[in-house]
């Protein structure tokens, strides 16, 4: 053996002291990757997008690390909820707890981290975008930005209150995913943008992640943005591709529906209900527009229903009835009781009841008004899990109902004989 050779990492540590073994353990530029350190000039936003288990989070806690040791404060910590956000941001295996020292640590309270040295971070869920207004920050982490489910509403507010400081900064983790928010950061003149694939960090992964998931899905469409960190536009399993959306050039419409899919619950944290506008014109139809909203109870997304009825002089409302039952119809009574309504009940997922909406999308008999972006987006990621980004695919289950009504239903025969 070559008595020059150079000792293992393990026989350098075994050298070494106890508090000197503390200090490398915690020496994160010593062994970050390139890709996982802050990136050098001026910017406002770092976007560091990468595959599951790629090390985003643990970038972004060190980044909060190190804002805190520089006495930066205050601090907003924005998670898709309160709860992900202290269980993966703060509390989770690469969260800030772990990769700070012991004596360096903050105390939790509530929503709020206080380090010794006074710096303080506050977190705050993306679901609550109001909970941003007055507060104001010199930095921000928001993680896995692709899944908020008002991302841009969310993004926008807390953008208000990023401003003390000399240098208001921003850092945002994700998964990436073609939404409109993402997509908009990448253009951005004071965005930097970081990727990592899941392989990068293989030495800081279970063997068993890797042979079995990224074995499974190495290559695919899933794998390409899970584990690689592509960002990809179109899934080409999915029913709907962004080149389908024709823009609707005016004209006389013949017959107006507005289709409402009812949350399951009435509350805050209730999923949102989907109120979808269509015409329809001849053999054709026109998509007008995308009402839904995150309601707090069933008489708010009644009253934004009945109001989408009256303004746009709409024939008949239709509503799906699979958990509510009569309720759904009684709470739209409550609002105005002469509203004709259609009960309609699923009985089959709703992968299966958009296919033949998707179909007339590719035989080009569907037109879509100006500003229905968040709808598009919901359309194109609808995947066969019946998911949309993980979530209730709320604006595409009314869009279904509503252009079912209007082209697929035993009224329009004169469609289904092309």
């Amino acid at each position: 053996m070559n008595s020059f050779a150079r000792p293992s990492a393990a026989g350098l540590v075994a050298t070494l002291s106890d508090e000197e073994v503390r200090q490398l353990y915690y020496y994160w530029e010593g062994f970050a990757r390139p890709e996982q350190l802050p990136p050098k000039g001026n910017w406002t936003t770092w976007l560091l997008m990468g595959g599951r288990g790629a090390g985003k989070t643990r970038a972004g806690a060190e980044w909060i690390r190190s804002l805190a040791d520089a006495g930066t404060s205050p601090i907003a910590l924005v998670g898709e909820t309160m709860t992900e956000a202290m269980a993966v941001m703060v509390k989770g295996e690469s969260g800030i707890i772990r990769v700070t020292p012991e004596a360096e640590r903050p105390r939790i309270s509530g929503n709020v981290l206080r380090w010794p040295n006074g710096v303080v971070a506050e977190v705050l869920s993306a679901t609550d975008p109001e909970r941003f207004r007055g507060p104001q920050y010199a930095a921000a982490w928001c993680d896995e930005i692709g899944k908020w489910p008002d991302a841009e509403a969310a993004w926008d507010m807390l953008q208000f209150g990023l401003r003390l400081g000399d240098w208001p900064r921003q850092l945002a983790t994700t998964t990436p995913r073609p939404t409109r928010l993402i997509k908009r950061l990448l253009t951005e003149p004071g965005t930097i943008t970081t990727r990592m694939p899941t392989a990068d960090n293989a030495g800081n992964l279970a063997p068993g992640f890797l042979e079995t998931i990224v074995g499974r899905y190495r290559g695919s469409v899933l794998g390409r943005q899970e584990l690689d960190g592509e960002l990809i536009e179109d899934d080409p399993g999915a029913l709907w591709r962004r080149d389908m959306f024709q823009r609707w050039q005016g004209g006389d419409i013949d017959r107006i529906v507005v289709a409402v899919d009812p949350p399951v619950t009435g509350h805050a944290r209730s999923d949102a209900c989907g109120i979808i506008v269509a015409g329809q014109t001849g053999e054709r139809a026109v998509v007008l527009e995308d009402a839904t909203l995150k309601a707090a109870s069933p008489l708010a997304w009644a009253r934004r229903a009945v109001a989408a009825f009256d303004s746009h002089r709409a024939d008949v409302l239709i509503a799906e009835v699979n958990q509510g039952g009569d309720l759904v119809k009684s709470v739209i009574a409550q609002v105005d009781e002469t509203v004709p309504v259609i009960a309609v009940r699923a009985k089959r997922g709703k992968w299966l009841r958009a296919e033949p909406v998707a179909a007339l999308y590719g035989r080009g008999l569907i037109s879509h008004a100006a500003g229905l972006t968040a709808l598009e987006d919901e359309m194109c990621a609808l995947g066969i899990d019946n998911r949309s980004n993980g979530h209730s695919p709320d604006r595409v289950d009314a869009l279904v109902w509503a252009l079912s009504e209007l082209l697929l239903s035993g009224a329009q025969p004169r469609l289904r004989r092309i």
